[in-house]
């Protein structure tokens, strides 16, 4: 059964790798027909290059490493934030604003949660 599910699982992560790499295309498709290319839409670009390597790490160790979506939620609130309007309230601006500075505290307590520097150690065990 856990190997059914571990397949199901590996189908599903390439069904994510192929529409990924479509939407990819069709944007950068739709960039060369306007002819312009948008501080937005290179956001929009970065988002899809990090799922896809979300998905090939995914692949390669059957393991989502967390800051990979923590990465991706950082790209899409400063894309929200650069696509309003200039008339919005100012405290939405902060919010955001404070989601992604919590965002990257997440990110630094996980790459440091098992460095020597702040002397924790962990049993083979707890890994």
């Amino acid at each position: 059964m856990v190997s059914f599910f571990r397949k199901l699982q590996l189908v599903f992560a390439s069904i994510i790798l192929i529409a990924t790499s479509i939407a990819f295309v069709l944007e950068i498709k739709h960039m060369i027909e306007i002819r312009d290319v948008n501080l937005p839409d290179l956001l929009l670009l970065f988002i899809y290059l990090e799922v896809i390597g979300m998905v090939t790490s995914y692949w390669r160790t059957q393991t989502i490493r967390l800051t990979y979506p923590l990465f991706i939620a950082i790209t899409a609130l400063s894309r929200l934030i650069i696509l309003q309007k200039k008339d919005i309230d100012p405290s939405t601006l902060v919010y955001e604003a404070g989601a992604i500075l919590l965002l990257a505290i997440a990110i630094v307590i996980l790459k440091f949660r098992r460095s020597k520097l702040l002397g924790i150690k962990f049993d083979k065990d707890e890994l």
